[in-house]
């Protein structure tokens, strides 16, 4: 099956309404003809730079839990942003982030510290699965970033699959400058993606920016395309490139990979082992080959909806 990159331009104007985009104000989700095995995820507060406030941050959660699961043939998500940027950081004028830090005034032991800080690490964990669902989304996540991706937006970008961005993108872990480390995955997802290098830890210690170039030189990004126009395109076609493949392959993959990196060699490979010794029965096995030998019109059956009590 043959598709071809379609511009942003084109892409809004053919975008259809998926099942899940009803349910969220500050997410857009949709599907394109042109890209008929991709979910594209949108944070959608242009007007805030797509800053990211607590409703939005719940919306993450609750949309990565479900895209790939549904049965609906999804085989990769794109995940960008509205606007000129893909994420300006956390919303530091929502208030309901820091509420919890004070606690309840009118409780009793309401101003004893640890009873506040146990209190307000339920919110931390929040947040934290909300981006942790990105990461473990069955399917692969591509991030495409243009301008802005500032403190939760790295957070955010550390949990896709693959990462490519415009020229004119430029990344900050933010955090410290704020008087807090960043603690919804920065610090043990980027050094994990890029090293642990010197230059990681002059970025977190001191929340300078980088640029796309730094970016792609110590393979925080895989790609960077030619203008900010052909963003869309690049992205589009590596969604369309892993769509192709056995969505039960590329799913085992995912799996063995977030698996491996934090296991050994001998436990990431007992893993991959017990999946393989079922997916390896799949009839797209056969499809792939033939698709391997020339066939055009080998067809994928989708990943079945999960089931849920």
């Amino acid at each position: 099956m043959t598709a071809h990159p379609i511009s942003s331009r084109s892409k809004d104007a053919m975008a259809k309404d998926h099942p899940l985009g009803a349910r969220f104000s500050h997410l857009s989700i949709a599907y394109h003809p042109s890209l008929p095995f991709v979910t594209t995820v949108a944070l959608n507060r242009p007007q805030k730079r797509n800053a990211i406030n607590a409703k939005m941050w719940r919306e993450i959660g609750e949309a990565f839990r479900q895209v790939g699961t549904m049965g609906d043939g999804c085989r990769c998500v794109l995940l960008t942003g509205s606007g000129k940027g893909f994420c300006g950081g956390i919303d530091v004028s929502d208030e309901k982030f820091f509420s919890g830090m004070h606690g309840d005034a009118d409780a009793d032991a309401g101003d004893d510290l640890p009873r506040r800080s146990l209190a307000f690490r339920s919110q931390i964990l929040e947040m934290q699965a909300a981006f942790t669902a990105v990461e473990e989304c069955p399917v692969p996540v591509v991030a495409a970033v243009r301008g802005a991706c500032i403190g939760a937006g790295v957070d955010l970008a550390s949990c896709a699959d693959v990462r490519v961005c415009s020229p004119d993108a430029k990344f900050s872990i933010r955090e410290v400058r704020l008087g807090l480390a960043a603690d919804v995955g920065t610090l043990q997802r980027f050094p994990k993606l890029v090293g642990f290098s010197s230059r990681v830890r002059e970025l977190c210690f001191t929340g300078d920016d980088f640029d796309a170039n730094d970016a792609l030189k110590i393979g925080f990004v895989s790609r960077i395309s030619t203008s900010d126009h052909d963003l869309d395109n690049l992205a589009n076609d590596i969604c369309q490139r892993i769509s192709r493949n056995s969505p039960v392959a590329v799913s085992v993959t995912k799996a063995s990979l977030n698996y491996s990196r934090d296991h050994s060699v001998a436990e990431g490979l007992e893993h991959v082992a017990l999946h393989n010794s079922t997916a390896l029965m799949s009839e797209d096995l056969v499809k792939s080959f033939m698709a391997s030998r020339g066939a055009d019109d080998v067809q994928f059956a989708p990943l079945l909806s999960h089931s849920k009590l």
